[in-house]
Parts: C-alpha cells; sequence; structure tokens
C-alpha cells in the first residue's frame, strides 16, 4: 500500500485572504486536516467552504495523537498540518509530528505561505540579512538572563515573540540588559488594528503602559 503524505500548510496570520490557492486545493483535497486550534481553523474552511475533517493536535496531545497520524498516513490517508495561524513547526508542536514522519519515511510536503516573523522583519526597518529568532523568552529567570545575555552580545537581528500579558515585563527586561537601543514592535499584523511601533525600548515602555498591550507581537531587534 502506498503511504500517504504529510502536508505542512501555511495559513493566514490574519487577513484570510492571505492565503494561497495551492494552499486552498491542499487543504481540500487531503482526508484530514490536523489542526492546533480546531475552531480557529474551522473559520478559515468555513470562509472558502472546504468541508474537509479536522483532528485536533495541540501541545498537550502531540505524543498520543502523533502516533494516530503516522498510521492513518501509513495506511494511505494524505494529511495537511495546520497551526492557529501562519507557518507550522515555527513556536508550535507541529515539529514533533515532522520528526516523526520523517523517521519513518513519509513524504512531507511543504506548502509555504504567510509567517508572522517575516511579515514584522520585512516592516521593522532592521537589518534582514542577518537574523535570528529566538521565539518566545524562557520565563524561568536562570535561563531568561542567559538568553538576554546572549542577545545583547549578538550581532544579527532578533526576532521574539511575545504575549499581550507579557510585553511589558519583555520590554523592560531588554532595557535592562541592551540599553536604550531602538528596537520594533508589530502588533496583530495583516489584522485590522494592525501596528508597527518604532522607538528607543524606554519610549515603546512608556506607550504601551498608556494605550496597553492586547494582541499578538513581535519584537524586531
Amino acid at each position: 500500500m502506498q503511504q500517504g503524505k504529510l502536508y505542512i500548510v501555511s495559513t493566514p496570520i490574519g487577513n484570510l485572504k492571505d492565503i494561497s490557492l495551492r494552499a486552498l486545493e491542499t487543504l481540500e483535497n487531503v482526508h484530514l486536516i490536523a489542526a492546533e486550534d480546531t475552531r480557529q481553523t474551522r473559520k478559515l474552511l468555513s470562509h472558502y467552504k472546504i468541508k474537509t475533517p479536522l483532528l485536533s493536535y495541540f501541545d498537550y496531545n502531540k505524543i498520543a495523537r502523533a502516533d494516530v497520524l503516522i498510521k492513518k498516513l501509513k495506511h494511505g490517508r494524505d494529511i495537511a498540518l495546520v497551526c492557529n495561524a501562519g507557518t507550522p513547526c515555527i513556536s508550535d508542536p507541529g515539529f514533533y509530528l515532522v520528526t516523526l514522519a520523517i523517521k519513518e519515511n513519509i513524504c512531507v510536503v511543504p506548502i509555504p505561505g504567510a509567517s508572522a516573523l517575516l511579515a514584522a522583519l520585512v516592516v521593522s526597518g532592521a537589518a534582514p540579512d542577518r537574523f535570528i529568532f529566538e521565539g518566545y523568552l524562557p520565563r524561568k529567570s536562570k535561563k531568561r538572563e542567559n538568553r538576554l545575555r546572549e542577545i545583547a552580545e549578538g550581532e544579527r537581528t532578533e526576532i521574539l515573540y511575545e504575549a499581550p500579558h507579557r510585553l511589558l515585563k519583555t520590554l523592560k527586561d531588554l532595557l535592562n540588559f541592551l540599553g536604550d537601543k531602538k528596537i520594533a514592535v508589530c502588533r496583530e499584523l495583516t489584522k485590522k488594528f494592525e501596528e508597527v511601533n518604532r522607538g528607543k525600548i524606554s519610549e515603546l515602555i512608556t506607550y504601551f503602559k498608556e494605550k496597553g498591550a492586547k494582541g499578538e507581537f513581535v519584537i524586531i531587534i
């Protein structure tokens, strides 16, 4: 029996029009879609009238659910992997499934598209020729301090993700370790309240203290 293929499908990070024709075709033609948040993915599928079955695949069930998906792939079922928004495997549990599929010699196919980190980088004004993606900073003090020191000593553009309730803490930590340098903070990219703020870290701390931090953030250093 011919094995199925695992498609890594990038979906919009906000604006539903930011999806490729190939991605839509893939989502419609696979046997199953493994989604980090089925409610979020169902909105996208409903918008484009796609009726492919969904199966949840997130951090807390990734090990058990990956075994189920691998069995389906081995039995000839094509599966699309999607995350909440953007490109799977970037700061989400999809990486585990991909590594397991590769280990089992299952064909893994990328369907490229939107990525919040790249969208933020190209509008930030920071040098894009050499950059490193840090994802979310560690929460534990020692690991966090070590990572911040690495960022301070680095010579490349650094990209961080941050949640709204931790934004001010992260900006204050960056100020302490990096000094008052210029950075960019991007919020809700491609969405209705998209915003790109560029300036000194102290200025951005003041701005978000006054305005509040809502939405998902990408910090470019």
